[in-house]
């Protein structure tokens, strides 16, 4: 009889195998809303004729003393990846939500390819399609475009995005998207990010808690060692109710989607960018959620780690992980919308050109090449300055079928990593900007009313930019702005 094929697991996509915590599983979980019945039939195999095409989702890790591997299974149980299941009561939002939030915090079966399928065949008079698979067969751009593949055009076909077509077709959304722009005055990523793990262990990772050494490095000069150092010295966030050691249990939620052609008028008239509009919205959501609680927010900052793709579009197909990270600090206590969109987009264009997702990616790949203990210290030295994470991917403009059913949304919650508590997910689908929010029970046990504040802040930055008289030349001044809406 012979042994299951292997193949050695990438240093990267070793550490988001290890990375998996009690309180925090390195799922990344999806949602497809249909206005129609789904047959279980149909779904099960295209999933099979068009997802296992992919031989990665044949294979489940293994995890040795020495390494970890990709084993070949010699036969994918159907009935155990893509199950049927209900929902109780009247079947709506608010079941679907407890449904999901349950599935996000239940392990995998690690002795199967750590990816499933749960068809609700009772959502809303529809159906509902809830997707898992572990953050080390690849990261989200990735599995969005895999997703996307398994889509029609119509609901008898043609497929919408054949995926290796869809590889080598560059998206054109750089202009809009400014963690793109971070990537572009840098070449040579990987090779980058090798020196920059190999640098960081070669200081020794005692540098994150002596700040003396830290400075020291600093003054030695060059971009890269200055990243380290400033990583090294960078001061914990706001203390607010969003940190803590999380439980485990964890709570999902969705708002209601906007219109992307009105986020991106509001971007155009503030000289802003699309990301910019709608994390400052995500900060206001936030800050009103704190401040309904009771709790203080002039000043209050949080940090939020945003993934910033480091891989040619048209080479996702390969699957894998190949992103890197910043540390963006979003303003909670700025109640005014324009100030606090500018000062989040100040604090984006701050990055522009750091090295700090190379030096993320690096630190991955050492804390997979490296002892299991030295990426525990990393990955709590990386967690402890956050609060969150907040991601956000394009997807396609056009309305999509799945098994002959439109898709009317599309959602996904992204994993946090070591302590961080909250997630935040934003994806644009058939003109639309799609909202989830992830967070822990014990930290944040009422998401909805988080994304309650969603909507109304848009609208609220809408009206103010409506309003406010305009400077010929410049941006609009907060304080104007601020006297417009109050009059």
């Amino acid at each position: 009889m012979t042994s299951p094929r292997r193949e050695k697991i990438s240093a990267v996509d070793t550490a988001w195998l290890r990375m998996d915590r009690p309180g925090n599983l390195m799922m990344i979980c999806g949602v497809m809303l249909f206005a129609d019945r789904i047959r279980y039939a149909r779904m099960a195999r295209l999933i099979e004729e068009r997802f296992l095409r992919f031989h990665r989702f044949r294979q489940r890790p293994v995890q040795t003393i020495g390494a970890a591997y990709w084993e070949t299974v010699p036969r994918i149980d159907m009935a155990q990846h893509v199950q049927r299941i209900s929902l109780p009561g009247r079947g709506g939002k608010r079941e679907l939500q407890a449904l999901v939030s349950r599935l996000a915090g239940t392990p995998l079966d690690p002795d199967r390819p750590l990816w499933q399928f749960h068809l609700v065949e009772d959502y809303a008079g529809g159906s509902a399609l809830i997707q898992r698979i572990h953050h080390c067969y690849a990261d989200g751009i990735a599995l969005v475009r895999v997703l996307m593949s398994m889509t029609d055009a119509t609901p008898k076909g043609p497929p919408a995005m054949p995926f290796e077509p869809l590889a080598r077709r560059r998206h054109n959304d750089a202009a809009d998207d400014p963690l793109l722009q971070l990537m572009q005055p840098l070449s040579g990523v990987m090779k980058l990010a090798r020196l920059a793990g190999n640098s960081l262990i070669e200081k020794g990772a005692a540098i994150w808690s002596n700040p003396a050494q830290a400075v020291a490095l600093a003054e030695q000069g060059g971009a890269l060692t200055a990243e380290i150092a400033k990583l090294a010295l960078m001061p914990q966030d706001s203390p607010t109710r969003f940190k803590g050691r999380p439980s485990g249990t964890k709570r999902v939620a969705w708002a209601e989607p906007i219109r992307l052609d009105e986020v991106k008028a509001v971007s155009k008239a503030l000289a802003a960018s699309v990301n910019d509009v709608l994390l400052s919205c995500v900060a206001g959501a936030l800050g009103a959620y704190l401040a309904g609680k009771g709790d203080a927010t002039d000043g209050v900052m949080i940090r939020a780690l945003v993934p910033v793709n480091l891989r040619p579009l048209e080479k996702a197909y390969r699957l894998g992980n190949q992103f890197g990270l910043v540390f963006l600090d979003l303003p909670l206590g700025i109640e005014n919308p324009v100030e606090r969109l500018y000062a989040v987009r100040a604090n984006m264009s701050a990055l522009k050109g750091s090295y700090q997702p190379i030096l993320a990616l690096g630190l991955l790949a050492a804390m997979g090449a490296g002892p299991k203990v030295l990426q525990e210290q990393l990955l709590q030295a990386l967690a402890r300055n956050g609060s969150a994470v907040m991601t956000n991917v394009p997807g396609p403009q056009q309305r999509l079928y799945f098994a002959g059913a439109a898709i009317d949304r599309f959602l996904f919650w992204v994993p946090q990593s070591g302590d961080i508590g909250v997630g935040v997910s934003i994806l644009s689908y058939a003109g639309q900007v799609q909202f989830g929010l992830i967070t822990d029970a014990e930290l944040c046990p009422d998401p909805e009313r988080v994304i309650a504040h969603f909507g109304p802040e848009f609208e609220k930055l809408v009206l103010t930019t409506l309003l406010a008289p305009w400077p010929r030349d410049g941006d609009l001044d907060p304080a104007i702005a601020a006297r417009a809406v109050a009059a």
